[in-house]
């Protein structure tokens, strides 16, 4: 059987950061399993091989309430669910803050299955599905402002090209962009596709 990710295995690393970004292109294995037995969730690898998210789920899929984790299982991100409308929408709030005081984000999803982002720093960003992609997760992040994609998530393919599965994601993210808000908005965007 293949491994999701062949190059290395679970490191305990505290050299390992927990939110970045970097000077270079980044690209990440997201494996939609948790790493609990009997949970729900996902596992994000470095390049390297090394754990370097998760998110574990003990409750129900598409539940309200959310946090993606370190290696070590220190919350980066609690991402909550807030009932509005038709539609809702979801908060992601940094370390530290809990859930009080000013959403670090907030996802909207549209009528025509696009997502749109607002940060605290009045940046705004639109998730959009990409066509033509059998996975409901397939989807490229871009910047409203500039029109540039900072992060795509499309299927993963082995060396050979042959699909890994449905389950298995590659993720690219673009210099300078932080890897942790990304996986805030992969994490909303599972959740609303009912994957995690």
């Amino acid at each position: 059987m293949s491994k999701v990710h062949p190059q290395g295995d679970i490191v305990l690393s505290s050299s390992l950061p927990s939110t970045c970004s970097s000077s270079k292109r980044e690209i990440f294995t997201i494996w939609m399993k948790s790493l609990v037995m009997q949970g729900n969730g996902c596992t994000v690898y470095n390049s390297n091989g090394q754990v370097v998210y998760r998110i574990d789920n003990y409750d129900n899929k598409n539940c309200n309430e959310v946090y993606l984790m370190d290696l070590k299982g220190k919350v980066l991100l609690t991402i909550l669910r807030k009932k509005l409308r038709l539609f809702g929408r979801w908060e992601g709030y940094k370390s530290g803050n809990g859930s009080k005081g000013k959403p670090s984000f907030q996802v909207r999803k549209k009528l025509n299955s696009n997502m749109e982002v607002n940060d605290t720093e009045a940046n705004r960003y639109r998730m959009e599905m990409l066509k033509g992609s059998s996975s409901k997760l397939a989807c490229k992040i871009m910047d409203v402002r500039t029109g540039r994609v900072i992060a795509e998530l499309k299927p993963k393919q082995s060396s050979g090209g042959v699909l890994l599965g449905d389950d298995v994601m590659g993720l690219v993210v673009e210099p300078n962009v932080d890897h942790s808000f990304i996986m805030g908005l992969i994490v909303v965007h599972g959740l609303i596709s009912h994957k995690m």
